[in-house]
């Protein structure tokens, strides 16, 4: 509508300049015009039509009523087109602000999916640029542009049919430049989209780096390496800086450059019509003046057009970072029919299996042990032999390279994930806790547990005394990554909220080998209440609390080098007596 208002305001203002230069030729108001039913004639008709209303009221009204008429009807024309160019502008806002929302609940939702090997390859700091900066480039350079780039064409296409009615000798002559100005703006759009991805590039390091330093800034300030960061800091964001002049540079460039083609358009224009008025007298003067103000208007579209062109293809630099999240290849994804489980009925067994990268950096190889129902079996061996991975194959934050591992006989690749994760529990070495109340971390393991349940579970694990200390016990913040607790307490949160799940399978990843004494004595009293008559897996760098364990297998460089009880080992005087007597000397 604001396209149709727009051609039809500047064509109301052909009879009215008509009747200012006194170039309107009297038309007979005895005969209306005829329409002819043909497409062709229609324009025709159309005009000579208009004309005769308008003689046929300077007859009964005189001129200057007519004038006045004719005024109020542009004016209305110019009200209801500005109207719609903002109910235009007011309705695409939903679009522009629904699709940016959709599109960063898809790459949350896709964060909540992708596997753990994800997260150990890209830096968070660039994954916080993608979901923020990069977003926002979609919505400012892709969504901002929504509105030019629908509404442009349709103007300009409109504009030119109706320049064609008017003189199509003068618009075929016109459009001579708009291929060479089609052609620099695409130049200035290709080159803007390689600046805005190295932009975007460097905006994730510089988000990285300060990650990092927020981190880490004991480490920083203990070795005054603050000089080292601040000249990495000062490195990204001078790259940053002049990727972005060169951006910016380029997108000011596009409405120069496309007005100066205008203007010299015009400029042949007027020559072109000049020759046709003055000489020729073929042409009007007040078709030439509604021809420039039609040809102005296809000018700011085109303008709208070409830089709407550059932000796109800025934003599209901007869309491919987010793409690449969204398109991720699940490595660990379910069958298209997967089993349903609810609990563990007989064993967890690991037959043959192999781990590796690639061929050359091979983690494990044919591992093989069971794990009945109801028993600890425990790993133990240097750092590097393969333990973790161990877990990690376990809980499906991996997918194993060769062999299978089964839960009563059924292939955990081919359970229901969901399903599969909810017999499970886990605690390992770095306790993950969020910046929320001690209730709700506890509470993650089962969200509709009662406040009682929540007490019952801090007890078993050891919590309930410290916590009823906090100013506001149970309901207190405990920080990001719970830093208000200490090491020993932020662990017994994390037990607490393994033992509100109550899963069937434990997975205990060195629980207690970053505690002191005390605490490690705490959690230890904690981890074994857990484990009653539940089936788990420990993974232990301080043997004195494996001791208990129904097997003990012991890892070197993914192999088993031996297996069986505390008593059969020691006595076998191999490699685990070597590890026992090592930390009995420490």
């Amino acid at each position: 509508m604001y396209s149709l208002l727009n051609i039809f305001s500047v064509a109301t203002m052909l009879p009215i300049l008509g009747l200012m230069f006194g170039t309107v030729e009297k038309v007979s108001t005895t005969t209306p015009p005829v329409n002819t039913g043909k497409l062709v004639d229609f324009f025709g008709y159309a005009k000579d039509m208009a004309y005769y209303s308008i003689q046929k009221n300077i007859d009964e009204h005189g001129s200057v009523k007519v004038l006045a008429v004719l005024c109020a009807v542009t004016a209305v024309a110019f009200l209801l087109r500005n109207i719609f160019r903002y109910l235009g502008g007011y309705l695409l806002v939903n679009y522009r602000v629904g699709i940016t929302k959709d599109l960063r609940t898809a790459m949350y939702n896709k964060f909540l999916k992708l596997p753990v090997s994800f997260f150990t390859e890209k830096r968070k700091g660039d994954m916080m640029s993608r979901i923020s900066n990069d977003i926002g480039g979609v919505e400012g350079g892709i969504m901002g542009s929504l509105v030019d780039v629908i509404n442009a064409p349709f103007m300009i296409i409109s504009s030119l049919i109706t320049l064609f009615i008017l003189s199509p000798k003068l618009t075929l002559f016109s459009l001579l430049v708009f291929p060479i100005m089609g052609w620099l703006i695409s130049w200035v759009g290709k080159s803007l989209k390689r600046q805005a991805t190295a932009a975007q590039e460097e905006l994730a390091n510089l988000f990285s780096l300060v990650d990092e330093t927020l981190k880490s800034s004991k480490v920083i300030k203990i070795f005054n390496a603050d000089k080292i960061l601040k000249n990495r800091f000062n490195t990204t964001t001078d790259n940053w800086q002049k990727y972005a002049i060169g951006m910016s540079r380029r997108r000011e460039m596009a409405s120069p450059m496309s007005e100066f083609l205008g203007s010299v358009t015009i400029l042949i224009i007027t020559w072109f019509a000049g020759v046709q008025i003055l000489e020729e007298q073929s042409m009007e003067p007040e078709t030439f003046l509604v021809f420039i103000a039609m040809f102005f208007q296809i000018l700011e579209p085109a303008k709208k057009l070409s830089n709407a062109v550059s932000s796109i293809q800025g934003g599209m630099a901007s869309l491919e970072r987010v793409s690449e999240v969204l398109d991720y290849d699940l490595k660990v994804e379910e069958i298209e029919n997967p089993v349903a489980i609810t609990d563990l009925e007989d064993k967890i067994e690991f037959k043959n299996i192999g781990f590796f990268y690639d061929k050359d950096h091979t983690i494990l190889k044919n591992f093989s042990i069971t794990i009945p129902k109801g028993k600890t079996v425990a790993l133990v061996g240097q750092s590097g032999s393969g333990k973790t991975t161990i877990a990690n194959l376990l809980a499906r934050f991996y997918d194993v390279s060769e062999g299978e591992i089964l839960i009563d006989g059924e292939n955990i690749k081919n359970l229901k994930l969901k399903d599969y994760r909810h017999l499970l529990g886990m605690v390992t070495q770095e306790s993950v806790l969020f910046n929320d109340s001690v209730f709700n971390n506890i509470l993650m393991g089962k969200p509709d547990a009662t406040e009682a349940e929540v007490i019952a579970a801090s007890n078993i694990a050891n919590a309930h005394q410290f916590i009823e200390r906090l100013p506001e016990k149970y309901f207190s913040n405990i920080g990001d990554d719970g830093n208000k607790l200490s090491g020993g307490q932020k662990q017994r949160v994390s037990i607490a909220r393994a033992v509100l799940k109550n899963p069937p399978i434990m997975i205990l990843d060195e629980a207690t080998s970053s505690l002191d004494t005390e605490s490690e004595r705490f959690v230890q009293d904690a981890l074994e209440k857990m484990m009653e008559n539940r089936t788990s897996l420990v993974i232990a760098h301080r043997l004195s609390t494996i001791q208990k364990a129904d097997w003990i297998v012991v890892m070197e460089r993914g192999l088993i080098v031996e297996q069986g009880t505390h008593q059969e080992l020691f006595d076998k005087n191999g490699t685990y007596r070597k590890l026992v007597d090592l930390q009995n000397f420490d």
